[in-house]
């Protein structure tokens, strides 16, 4: 399970005891931080001296989404996990799903968490945000030309063989388009993705990381992704 962090200390404590019941002994919890100025990297030590479970990667600075999650998949593949689970640590994906997606997983290679499937929901965004992300899935699914609904999403969980066939080091998205970077991957290396409908709930605690210059990236990213794939294919 990987919870990437920044600026997150009210979140990570009841998040990561939220998680604990749904999780066997031999399950971690894998903390990112990119040194929040708000202590949320000291906050993850003192949960991981508390519970064997949880561990905390320190990063040195903030460099996005994708780095973070990049860097804790390398350190659960070395840790030789079968199973990694990446989620928001703002409760805006909800734990209780997660027995779902790891039972899903025994039917596909990457699992997504999706607001877009018939029985999956937002609450609590108004209408410009909900605009943003449909469109945004929209217009990605368009430009790439795949199925998956909900392509922005971050609730997944990857089989082991997945992470390992993908080229962690050439993914270049950081931001918002990291999440549909992943997945297209995942589907043009011939492995399955499969939808499970969740409600994505708006954080009640801290501040969203979306800005413009994240939408922006992910408008021209797309594309790039698109072409980066024709190449590699080449």
């Amino acid at each position: 399970m990987i919870l990437p962090t920044y600026n997150e200390a009210a979140n990570v404590g009841p998040m990561t005891a939220a998680l604990g019941p749904k999780l066997n002994d031999d399950d971690r919890i894998l903390i990112v931080d990119d040194n929040s100025p708000d202590g949320t990297g000291q906050v993850a030590d003192r949960l991981a001296a508390e519970d064997p479970r949880v561990e905390v990667l320190h990063r040195s600075a903030k460099e996005g989404l994708g780095p973070a999650y990049i860097a804790g998949f390398r350190r659960a593949l070395d840790g030789g996990a079968g199973l990694v689970v990446q989620m928001d640590a703002d409760f805006s994906h909800d734990p209780a799903y997660l027995p779902r997606l790891i039972a899903a997983a025994d039917l596909a290679d990457l699992v997504l968490g999706s607001r877009y499937v018939p029985g999956g929901a937002i609450t609590e965004w108004g209408g410009v945000r909900r605009l943003i992300s449909r469109g945004g899935s929209l217009y990605s699914r368009a430009v790439l030309g795949v199925p998956v609904r909900d392509l922005t999403g971050g609730f997944k969980c990857f089989r082991r063989e997945v992470l390992e066939a993908i080229d962690l080091d050439s993914v270049a998205a950081s931001g918002y388009s990291f999440q549909i970077e992943m997945t297209y991957r995942v589907l043009k290396a011939g492995f399955d993705v499969l939808e499970v409908p969740i409600t994505f709930r708006e954080r009640h605690t801290g501040h969203s990381k979306m800005s413009t210059a994240i939408v922006i990236e992910a408008v021209w990213r797309v594309p790039a992704i698109r072409l980066d794939g024709l190449r590699r294919r080449g």
